[in-house]
């Protein structure tokens, strides 16, 4: 079924951008259309329940993994969920890693982010207006971090629940002078989609938890070799059921959603006290 949301539509209070491994997620799924001022989003959100909770889904590539990661509408992807009632959002992801003890199958909570991006639409507030600087010097939901290390680590996965995920343009696969690079600068993961859908979900005032995937060590680690598309979609597939329930029991673990006006966590806050040239869903 496909609607357009409406003041009557089902709601969501946590959404999910992964990928499409994920589509069967929810229970009593329904497929809402949802336009934003930027565009279509990559797919339709789907609505459904789990694990007692009302979420959101949104395919990040889309169906059939038709859009690269410099080609994701990152800011309607984020718009979409929100305008459906998300304020927290989990956002599981394939990485490299840039640390030999890290090897595939590991999952990464990252508390930090380096962008090495280009080319892409990096902020919602581009109208001419009021100029909006929101803070990211903790770019990850403190609360939001902390039940998905607690919930990986109870479910016997080996997780390490800080570290630095740096985010290149893609789609090609770093250089072994760019991975000696990355590794020398002491980050540990990197990717191809988290910037700029952190700092956009930062722009929307919304929770924003990253749960990175380790698929591979990236070309410039020690004992690392070149790295394959195959293989990294081989490791995806074999470790996607072990992911899904982690993000099963961390979305029953969520804290309960805030009001927008008394929320407490600092993420919910990144917007006071600065005047808006848009509306927010």
């Amino acid at each position: 079924m496909t609607s357009s949301p409406t003041s009557g539509s089902p709601r969501a209070d946590i959404g999910v951008i992964g990928g499409s491994g994920f589509y069967e997620f929810l229970e009593g799924a329904e497929r809402v259309r949802v336009q934003t001022p930027f565009g279509e989003p990559s797919d339709e959100v789907v609505l459904g329940s789990l694990a007692g909770r009302q979420v959101a889904f949104i395919a990040r590539h889309g169906q059939g993994h038709r859009f690269p990661p410099h080609k994701v509408n990152y800011r309607a992807n984020l718009w979409a969920l929100r305008a459906v009632g998300v304020r927290q959002v989990l956002a599981p992801c394939a990485v490299g890693s840039l640390k030999p003890e890290l090897g595939p199958g590991s999952v990464v909570v990252p508390d930090q982010v380096v962008d090495r991006t280009w080319g892409r639409e990096h902020t919602v507030y581009d109208a001419i207006g009021p100029v909006v600087h929101a803070g990211f010097a903790d770019p990850y939901c403190p609360r939001g971090r902390e039940t998905v290390a607690r919930v990986a680590r109870e479910a016997g996965k080996d997780v390490t629940d800080s570290g630095t995920l740096v985010v290149v343009n893609g789609p090609r696969f770093s250089s072994r002078a760019e991975s000696q690079w990355h590794q020398q600068a002491g980050w540990s993961v990197v990717g191809m989609t988290a910037m700029p859908e952190a700092a956009i979900a930062r722009e929307l005032a919304m929770c924003f938890t990253t749960i990175a995937l380790v698929t591979d060590h990236d070309a410039g680690v020690e004992g690392g070799e070149a790295v394959t598309h195959e293989e990294v979609l081989r490791v995806f597939a074999r470790n996607i059921d072990d992911l899904k329930t982690v993000l099963a029991s961390t979305i029953a673990a969520m804290p309960p959603a805030e009001p927008d006006a008394t929320a407490t966590c600092a993420c919910r806050r990144a917007l006071d006290g600065i005047t808006l040239p848009i509306e927010l869903p």
